[in-house]
């Protein structure tokens, strides 16, 4: 499932981050790519330890844990702590990857399953050119370009790359989380029911269809999570 996600920041965490990146030092991005994905991958990539990312990932974050629409598309378990790339001059694409299925957290033997991946967008759509994220699925490839703020959340399954950038820069947050609910399509069934609950409870409040429907999905996430 391929989910849009609008205003995860705030506009004014967005002109922190901003503000934050303006100073920050760029390295290769191939720091983090696996033996397959670093054969693809240009482009730069804040230090993981540096004390900008550690601002940013707390900004993300903590936006993160206030989007209901996030948690009720990825059901997060764990999240990898995000990371920051940006795409421009001859640092300029990522070439058809498959993001690797365990991710080990950097100085640390904590390890995340890559269910799903994200991007968080930090520049506008007209700062510049290309730089599209096309990803892969059962329906075709979709070509993803979003606004500052806004995010795509997709399987972490999926071939995907980053267009080559022909002027400006993409600056991006991106990384990977585990689902308390592995399979991706009892996500889509519980997602699709929680989305019809909220429906229901909006137009005849909690009347009892939905206190019903409620506990069909309760349930069921109960059977399936793995918290």
């Amino acid at each position: 499932m391929l989910m849009h996600i609008p205003e995860v920041l705030s506009p004014d965490e967005l002109h922190r981050c901003r503000q934050i990146i303006v100073e920050a030092g760029w390295v290769d991005g191939n720091i983090t790519a696996g033996s397959q994905a670093a054969k693809a991958k240009n482009n730069l990539q804040l230090p993981e330890d540096a004390p900008a990312t550690r601002e940013l990932q707390g900004i993300v974050l903590g936006a993160l844990g206030r989007s209901a629409l996030f948690f009720t598309s990825a059901l997060p378990k764990q999240i990898f702590p995000p990371l920051f790339n940006c795409y421009t001059g001859s640092h300029n694409s990522f070439g058809n990857h498959v993001d690797n299925a365990i991710r080990t957290v950097t100085g640390t033997s904590h390890r995340v399953r890559s269910d799903l991946s994200f991007t968080l967008f930090f520049t506008e759509p007209n700062e510049y050119e290309g730089g599209e994220l096309v990803i892969e699925d059962t329906f075709g490839a979709q070509r993803v370009k979003l606004p500052a703020g806004d995010m795509v959340l997709y399987p972490s399954s999926s071939v995907h790359r980053v267009e080559p950038v022909t002027r400006g820069a993409r600056i991006a947050c991106f990384t990977w989380l585990e689902s308390m609910v592995r399979e991706t399509e009892c996500r889509r069934l519980l997602f699709d029911l929680d989305m019809s609950i909220m429906a229901v409870r909006e137009r005849m409040g909690d009347d009892a269809d939905a206190v019903r429907l409620t506990g069909c999905y309760h349930n069921l996430l109960r059977m399936w999570a793995t918290p």
